[in-house]
């Protein structure tokens, strides 16, 4: 059993989300459900608690990369492929609205605290904010510091941080109207704000994580024994921020003190696993707001010894698990 402060470490339920390749799952605001983004082009909505199926919200015209809730949780903000941002009412399942202005693949969304703006992260290396209360569809501003693409954004209070591959992170101050940009010197992949909000928490594709103070840049803690090298891999700060966890290529979610920097725990939340393996990567996660609960996605490759269709077919390949 794990306590209140410590890592999820047993897994609970694997949800069979039957979209293809699961490419991300997100708590929604309160933790109560959960979406996940398929290569099927369609966002589906989770009681992840029951296991229950809620409804399935269809209209992307390629794969969906990401998805957010509001903090009513009366909208879903989902991108993708087809380089658009969409609106969904959660309750119809009906399409609000549909934001153009991208020149790429959009990888990842998020909603201000009061859920008046969207902002946008894409290939095109802009960051897009979309006024949800106006009918314009243009964007109101456009964030186009990043030299390639972001590949995480995210907004706590009055601070917008961003992850590009060109090796930084960025801080917006909203208030002051300040850019602090830090070079990790690798391309990175993930990037999110501790709860204080006072530390930045950074993956990259060499493997390695990194706690830096968000106002100095200073290296506090690094993490390594995961791998990241070819996949986007998400890591994340524990609800109580006394641990970081890290999805890896080779299957395991990886779990460090935040302080000591030490490798807690090495677990597996892969219940069908292939005899290879390395087939199967968990490259998204989403802790819980408040409760030491933990979503992650995964897909699947075959494995040696498992090439019979049939065996193939009762074993899903994309799947998302719920852990504590």
């Amino acid at each position: 059993m794990t306590t209140a402060e410590g890592p999820p470490a047993h897994l609970l339920r694997v949800l069979e989300c039957k979209q293809g390749a699961v490419r991300a799952v997100r708590f929604n605001v309160d933790g109560g459900y959960c979406m996940t983004c398929g290569s099927d082009k369609s966002v589906k909505l989770w009681n992840p608690h029951k296991g229950t199926l809620l409804h399935t919200y269809s209209g992307h015209g390629y794969e969906v990369l990401d998805a957010r809730g509001s903090c009513d949780n009366s909208l879903i903000g989902s991108c993708g492929l087809d380089k658009s941002v969409m609106m969904w009412n959660v309750t119809t399942g009906e399409s609000l609205r549909k934001f153009r202005g991208h020149a790429a693949r959009i990888n990842c969304v998020c909603f201000n605290e009061e859920s008046t703006v969207i902002l946008s992260g894409s290939l095109d290396g802009t960051v897009r904010v979309w006024d949800l209360r106006s009918r314009r569809n243009g964007p109101i501003q456009v964030l186009s510091d990043a030299k390639d693409s972001v590949m995480t954004v995210s907004i706590s209070s009055h601070l917008i941080l961003t992850a590009s591959l060109d090796g930084y992170t960025r801080v917006y101050d909203l208030r002051n109207g300040q850019l602090a940009s830090n070079c990790i010197g690798e391309s990175v992949t993930c990037a999110s704000l501790s709860g204080d909000g006072q530390c930045i928490l950074s993956s990259s594709l060499g493997s390695s994580m990194r706690l830096t103070d968000r106002e100095t840049g200073e290296l506090l803690a690094q993490y390594s024994g995961h791998s990241s090298k070819n996949y986007k891999v998400e890591s994340c700060f524990t609800s109580s921020d006394t641990h970081v966890m890290s999805g890896s290529e080779d299957g395991y979610v990886y779990c460090w003190d935040l302080v000591l920097s030490t490798l807690t725990h090495k677990l597996c939340f892969i219940p069908y696993r292939l005899e290879h393996r390395g087939s199967q990567v968990v490259h998204s996660l989403s802790p819980h707001p408040s409760q030491p609960l933990l979503l992650t996605a995964s897909w699947g490759r075959c494995g040696c010894g498992r090439h019979t269709r049939k065996k193939q077919k009762k074993k899903p390949d994309h799947s998302l698990h719920t852990q504590t």
